[in-house]
């Protein structure tokens, strides 16, 4: 089955990301892989402390990733796949997409801020032309309703 891999962090933009990922594999009969990257640097210090902190990280992701998978599951039949991993963002969705050869396509939302789409969407699109998927950029102002009709 053709996945969408969609990033799970604490961006705006990733809301329109997960929607327009869940849209899509309803409509198409695909399903939907949500990766979430703890950054290295955040455990540096004392090993306890660490496992403490990473322990916690893991919560809070797949806290946020149950109110999404829920959402995915009522208002679209579509069951997500959870995949929490640590390290860089770019080398952590990279490694998963070489893994997984049902990944179809990358869904990454962009940001609204004057600096830019973001740090993702910036570095993603710099690898673009290498890819052995297409990454579709979901605009972060783009509307609900909006999505509905383009999906």
């Amino acid at each position: 089955m053709r996945k969408f891999l969609v990033v799970l962090d604490d961006s705006r933009e990733c809301l329109n990301a997960m929607r327009f990922a869940a849209l899509r594999a309803a409509h198409t009969g695909a399903g939907v892989k949500i990766l979430s990257v703890i950054p290295s640097e955040e455990f540096q210090g004392f090993l306890g402390v660490a496992d403490i902190m990473r322990a916690e990280a893991r919560e809070r992701i797949e806290a946020h990733f149950e109110v999404f998978a829920k959402w995915m599951r009522d208002r679209h039949g579509v069951n997500p796949e959870l995949v929490i991993r640590e390290g860089e963002p770019v080398a952590q969705i990279l490694a998963l997409i070489a893994e997984d050869p049902e990944i179809g396509v990358l869904v990454l939302g962009a940001g609204t801020d004057k600096s830019g789409p973001g740090p993702l969407v910036t570095a993603m699109s710099r690898s673009a032309g290498t890819l052995p998927i297409p990454i579709t950029i979901v605009p972060g102002e783009i509307s609900k309703e909006r999505l509905e009709e383009i999906t």
